[in-house]
């Protein structure tokens, strides 16, 4: 299984939170399955922790090199295909960083890790 992992998804995991379903949980441990990060979710951390919205049990750079890396989550590369499905991707949801991990989703076929409801609107696969 092909997975996007949602930024709030990747955070519980990271922390150990019991708020991360045992069915994500498994999901994300699962070396089978190919495990992507997006870079809308280094971005929206980074805004997050610059506005002093969010703070972290790593540092930034660690989350998105070492502990990435040590539990086998890949950064999605960047794809102009991405940002043209934004473009007539319906306004179900106005976040920007998971409108845009919306249409990866949706660009390169892959089930999203996520709580967020307001994602079912798209028809992507998720789970939780």
């Amino acid at each position: 299984m092909r997975l996007l992992i949602d930024t709030h998804a990747l955070l519980w995991f990271c922390e150990g939170n019991n708020a991360l379903s045992a069915r994500a949980r498994a999901a994300m441990e699962d070396a089978a399955n190919e495990r992507f990060v997006s870079h809308a979710t280094a971005w929206e951390v980074a805004i997050k922790l610059s506005l002093g919205r969010m703070q972290l049990q790593v540092g930034y750079k660690t989350l998105f090199s070492e502990v990435l890396e040590s539990n086998g989550f890949v950064m999605l590369a960047h794809s102009i295909a991405h940002y043209q499905a934004l473009i007539p991707l319906p306004r179900h949801h106005g976040d920007p960083f998971d409108r845009l991990i919306i249409a990866q989703a949706q660009a390169e076929g892959l089930s999203v890790i996520t709580c967020d409801a307001a994602f079912t609107a798209y028809g992507v696969p998720l789970i939780w």
